[in-house]
């Protein structure tokens, strides 16, 4: 599977918690953060719907967009949520369409394990790769 970096955007509900972060797998990503795969902020606060991404051509451009959006004011955010998506449609199922390589329902799971053995060999930098 190619890597491509990307900046998203995750929210509870409309106008809810948001989250903002990082990856060079966004479908694998957000497959995480709604199965609760990884404990942290998504999980403990409820935020699984993909509301906003950004593709980029490196992980630097993507890493430093991601520094500059959390920076941001809440309504910034907000507004570039509601330029692309006025209704908070949860944007996971496209992403999946545009040939990540992931498939629906019962088939996710077997394949996120399989790309987790591969990924993680040995689980030594599981840390820091679980950001990207």
């Amino acid at each position: 599977m190619e890597k491509q970096p990307a900046v998203y955007i995750l929210a509870s509900e409309r106008n809810g918690t948001l989250y903002t972060g990082v990856t060079s797998n966004l479908a694998k990503r957000v497959w995480e953060h709604k199965n609760n795969a990884v404990p942290g902020f998504t999980q403990r606060y409820g935020v699984h719907t993909l509301v906003w991404f950004e593709l980029h051509a490196t992980m630097e451009s993507a890493i430093g967009r991601e520094k500059c959006i959390k920076e941001w004011k809440r309504k910034w955010k907000l507004a570039l949520i509601e330029k692309n998506n006025q209704d908070w449609h949860d944007l996971y199922d496209s992403i999946t369409d545009l040939d990540f390589g992931l498939r629906r329902n019962d088939e996710i799971k077997n394949i996120f394990v399989e790309l987790e053995s591969t990924a993680y060999p040995g689980n030594k930098n599981r840390a820091i790769l679980n950001r990207y």
